[in-house]
């Protein structure tokens, strides 16, 4: 499989993804994009909000590691961005999915919610959250605080085919 991988410093930064990064950990991003066929984007989370975008319009996508720190940091606006400067992205024509996180009342800080803030303030046109929490079903769900470090990661990926 081919694939792009960003090294996640908890920042704003973020990597446009193309065959010749693939089988690549790419250092200091939390942030991938793509408009390759068969290219994966992929990030680990074990409580950060892993955040999956897709413009309809030019088929661009976007795969986002974000939590307290880089939504403080404004890591999903910088992709929303990123996406219409490198494809021409319309965020009215996008999609984007929250995934599970960590949110109140295991977390203090309910950055879930500045999440889909955030999506909606860069007039992304549809918003997805799942509403789930990791720290609530470990059962499911990886959770690096309510596990005190000790646990795996998911991964999460996205592709166009």
């Amino acid at each position: 499989m081919d694939y792009g991988m960003g090294e996640q410093i908890h920042g704003a930064e973020v990597a446009v993804v193309n065959r010749g990064g693939k089988g690549k950990v790419i250092s200091g991003v939390d942030a991938l994009l793509t408009r390759e066929k068969n290219l994966s984007l992929v990030i680990r989370v074990a409580d950060c909000g892993p955040v999956w975008i897709h413009c309809g319009k030019t088929g661009g996508i976007g795969l986002v590691h974000s939590g307290r720190k880089g939504t403080e940091a404004g890591v999903v606006p910088a992709t929303i961005r990123r996406m219409k400067e490198e494809f021409g992205s319309d965020p009215q024509e996008m999609l984007a999915f929250l995934g599970p996180c960590i949110r109140p009342p295991y977390y203090d800080v309910d950055f879930a919610s500045e999440i889909t803030h955030q999506l909606r303030g860069e007039k992304v046109g549809k918003v997805v959250d799942s509403g789930l929490c990791t720290a609530a079903d470990l059962g499911r769900f990886y959770s690096y605080r309510e596990e005190k470090g000790q646990t795996g990661r998911h991964f999460a990926l996205l592709a166009i085919s």
